[in-house]
């Protein structure tokens, strides 16, 4: 079975998850790709694109970033607003009702990144479509899924068009514009609702938008 990711797909599948805690949706930690691909960038302005439960615009924030986070779920937002306000960092951070797939900001940003985000167009589409949002000397970082037939990924079952290679996502970026800087493909398990392991195919890619 696959779904349309919408408004309504995504506020039933916020609103269903466990609310906090380890495991839950807006209680896991940053993405751990996030330290390792941004460590070495300078603080400027952000965009996490489909921010879900805020952990990597908040731990950005913490560390100096001005983040717009935006999602089209007001449950998520709410989730992660509720998440920063013991941050520390909520005069940088900027929290966007939106559907990704038609919204566009009113300024591009130093950083544009997105973790696991699946909005109501084709994927590979949509890493398009957010790469305009990144300023020239800027980055575009990307966590996607990779999926294996059978794999239900986090429970709800995506269509094929929301799995992308990061060969796939490279292929569509021109060498003149983009300087790739990381390509990877990854196994890792995480620690699920009820301490249920869940194993994640993941796809990083980082880019440099040359100035």
């Amino acid at each position: 079975m696959t779904h349309e990711f919408d408004k309504e797909f995504w506020e039933r599948h916020w609103q269903q998850g466990p609310a906090g805690g380890p495991g839950s949706m807006g209680g896991n930690p940053p993405n751990p790709y996030l330290v390792r691909e941004t460590s070495g960038l300078t603080p400027g302005t952000a965009l996490d694109a489909g921010c879900g439960g805020g952990a990597e615009a908040i731990r950005l924030a913490s560390h100096g970033w001005h983040v717009t986070a935006a999602d089209i779920s007001s449950e998520a937002l709410a989730r992660a607003a509720e998440r920063a306000a013991t941050s520390g960092a909520l005069e940088r951070l900027r929290w966007v009702e939106a559907d990704l797939s038609v919204w566009s900001p009113e300024a591009q940003f130093d950083l544009v990144m997105t973790h696991y985000a699946h909005p109501a167009m084709p994927q590979l589409e949509f890493y398009d479509r957010i790469a305009e949002w990144v300023a020239p000397g800027g980055t575009l970082f990307i966590v996607g899924h990779l999926y294996s037939p059978g794999s239900t990924g986090h429970g709800h079952n995506p269509p094929a068009e929301a799995s992308a290679t990061s060969a796939a996502i490279t292929a569509r970026m021109d060498g003149r514009e983009w300087e790739i800087v990381t390509a990877e493909e990854h196994l890792r398990t995480l620690t699920g609702h009820g301490s249920r392991a869940v194993p994640l195919h993941d796809v990083v890619v980082r880019a440099t938008r040359r100035r």
